[in-house]
């Protein structure tokens, strides 16, 4: 169970199918003479770009879009992957988990609270999709035009700092626009009574997690940049370390990231530790302590989550839910122990890496279609961070869907192991209604939204489902 909502960009396309046409082609070798020139021409205008001469690259310098044969197989590299992914996707998302019938929120749910929560999503959608808009926009504005390409072709300094730079300026000309629609999201979170920050502490915490997003994408085009000076065939290490980065980013982000925005410690000897630690041994998942977040510094929310894989795995609760009844706080850690026993971080992690490969090979291929509209010949060109930026916010906005769909499949089975845990599908009605009534969830959400933003079932789809399992399984209907 987790918190939504951030989504970035949109897509563009370009006018040069002439251009891509003949890079493809391959079957006269005039045309590849002619790729090959236009590769040296593109490497060289990229270092007399870049001078000093010592950051030339090597083995000739690299090429933005490769030759053709190079892009043949990227080609063929980037279906197999996408095959591979669906592949893994289709074995390992439980698409047979258990559904209830149809949800019907009037049957758990008052109408005063039923209202609240479509005034609620009213109120904040409107900042949401006003800064989804606003994203998209400079994602397009960065692959339609030579927008960034002029804006980075003002810093000075050798290429690797002027990567980093870019990185820098453009995130920070986004959240400066985004920045008003996020104080008015504040505001209504203050209003309804879920946020307890004052402006500091948002503040802090919105500008600590730019510095996390930025020094990752920072540090990945940084990586990037520097292989395609220096191997023409860039996409192959850059899958292979864009795959190994999101691994290690997936195993050390409990450790290293989670402690900058809260505070963790083992939950008080009690009974309610004591229960839930033989919770686990009965499940037969290894689990050496519960943590507790100070998340009450911050919201109102109930809430708890798994994070990490191995070593760094753990089960954290936000101190918020400690003021539940223990009953229900057990069936919030049955849920979470569902996620530890299949490793479904691991497996997302997973999956997530071999998306990370793919849309670096994604990146060799598309690059090449832009560079007349965006102003920047070669990938080796710093100026390029700008078109790189828009590209990585384009494909987290495609496949946020798909990744959504398969998260909503596995919190189902997580539901259904805290109830063959359990085995008290009257306890998890009544913790889903307080999450619900709590969290002021969508309690019908929309289709766009439901595509869009969410990760998990909604409450009413969640208590059909309890009612299922409690027919299935011989147990009075809550």
């Amino acid at each position: 169970m987790s918190d939504r909502r951030d989504t970035e960009a949109r897509d563009d396309t370009d006018d040069r199918e002439k251009t891509d046409d003949r890079e493809e082609t391959d079957d006269r070798g005039e045309a590849d003479d002619r790729e090959e020139a236009d590769d040296r021409e593109e490497a060289d205008d990229a270092l007399r770009d870049d001078a000093p001469r010592d950051d030339a690259p090597r083995d000739g310098g690299s090429v933005a879009g490769g030759d053709g044969k190079g892009r043949r197989q990227a080609g063929v590299a980037l279906v197999l992957l996408g095959l591979g992914i669906v592949a893994v996707a289709g074995f390992s998302t439980p698409w047979r988990a258990l559904t209830g019938g149809p949800p019907d929120p009037a049957r758990d749910f008052g109408a005063a609270q039923i209202a609240r929560a479509q005034a609620f999503d009213a109120a904040t959608s409107l900042p949401v999709y006003l800064s989804l808009a606003l994203t998209v926009a400079f994602a397009g504005l960065l692959l339609a035009t030579p927008l960034g390409a002029r804006l980075l072709g003002r810093l000075g300094g050798p290429w690797w700092l002027r990567v980093i730079l870019g990185v820098v300026a453009l995130t920070a000309i986004v959240e400066a626009v985004r920045w008003p629609l996020g104080m008015w999201s504040e505001s209504i979170l203050r209003e309804y009574g879920l946020s307890t920050q004052d402006w500091a502490g948002w503040a802090g915490d919105r500008l600590k997690n730019l510095g996390v997003e930025t020094f990752l994408l920072g540090l990945t085009l940084l990586a990037l940049v520097a292989l395609a000076r220096r191997v023409r065939r860039w996409w192959i290490p850059a899958a292979a370390g864009a795959f190994a980065l999101t691994v290690v980013t997936s195993f050390g982000y409990p450790v290293v990231f989670e402690p900058l925005f809260n505070d963790f410690a083992s939950m008080r000897q009690g009974p309610l530790r004591t229960n839930l630690l033989a919770l686990a041994e009965r499940d037969g998942v290894p689990v050496e302590d519960v943590l507790v977040a100070d998340a009450s510094r911050r919201t109102t929310a109930l809430n708890a989550y798994v994070s990490g894989f191995g070593a760094t795995r753990r089960i954290v609760v936000y101190d918020t839910l400690l003021r539940a009844p223990e009953r229900e706080v057990e069936l919030v850690v049955a849920h979470e122990l569902g996620h530890a026993e299949h490793d479904d971080v691991l497996y997302g992690t997973l999956l997530g890496a071999l998306g990370a490969g793919f849309g670096a090979i994604a990146l060799y291929l598309v690059f090449p279609l832009l560079r007349r509209r965006t102003g920047v010949t070669s990938i080796t060109d710093p100026r390029a961070v700008g078109v790189l930026m828009g590209l990585t916010t384009c494909g987290a906005l495609l496949l946020g869907p798909a990744q959504n769909l398969v998260s909503r499949h596995i919190e189902a089975r997580a539901d259904v192991h805290a109830l063959d845990l359990t085995r008290d599908p009257a306890t998890f009605v009544a913790m889903q209604k307080r999450l619900a009534v709590t969290n002021i969830s969508d309690l019908s959400p929309d289709a766009v939204e439901y595509v869009l933003y969410a990760s998990h079932p909604s409450s009413p789809e969640r208590i059909a489902l309890a009612r299922s399992w409690a027919a299935l399984n011989g147990v009075p209907e809550p």
